[in-house]
């Protein structure tokens, strides 16, 4: 496989990307970056090949130095109620609608675009090679982890802070053994073999 071509949106666009998708718990989170054009931040790539400090710091400095950033989140509720798809489609509306900026246009990461009030373009592996969607999705997979060890210290014995979700090993043990909590995404089919399991709640919190 040839490397990646690079792609360099306009000045004033953002970048938008979704972390969490594939985990069995917990929210999807999205992240929505508009860059400073006067101020570059180097270091920048897909967030999953990024060590959780480099993360931690490249989080900071985006946060500091771009024009405008926003996270929004889907609830584990609101992933089985639209499915993992629409779910994470309105973290990425919600992450834009919550930057201090209107962008000139949107760069999203994958193949299929949610709407957006600007003009929106789809870039696959976008999060390699868009420097602006790689900064979103940091930015989002940094705040899902934090989300993800504070759920680990209300559910213990799942592993969250470790597998933030993700159906390791471990985790998937776990839930053979004790049943899924209110966390958990009810309509993955891990999940869902297993609601018989146990004597733990998976009633949602209003």
């Amino acid at each position: 496989m040839g490397i990646l071509k690079k792609i360099t949106p306009p000045a004033f666009s953002a970048g938008v990307d979704e972390v969490g998708r594939g985990a069995l718990a917990g929210p999807v989170l999205a992240g929505a970056v508009v860059f400073d054009p006067e101020i570059l931040i180097s270091g920048l790539k897909d967030s999953k090949k990024c060590s959780p400090r480099k993360r931690e710091l490249l989080a900071r400095e985006i946060k500091k130095s771009a024009l405008a950033w926003g996270i929004g989140s889907a609830s584990s509720a609101e992933i089985d109620s639209l499915n993992i798809l629409r779910a994470s489609h309105l973290a990425m509306q919600r992450a834009v609608a919550a930057m201090s900026f209107v962008p000139k246009c949107i760069y999203v990461d994958g193949h299929l675009v949610p709407e957006f009030d600007v003009p929106a373009f789809s870039v696959i592996k976008g999060d390699d090679r868009v420097d602006v969607i790689s900064a979103g999705a940091i930015i989002a997979k940094v705040e899902r982890d934090r989300i993800m060890r504070e759920l680990d210290i209300k559910h213990p014995g799942f592993g969250w802070s470790q597998n933030k979700g993700y159906p390791t090993k471990a985790h998937l043990q776990a839930l053979v053994k004790n049943g899924p909590v209110a966390d958990h995404r009810i309509t993955f089919k891990p999940v869902k073999d297993n609601l018989t399991v146990g004597v733990q709640s998976t009633k949602r919190s209003s």
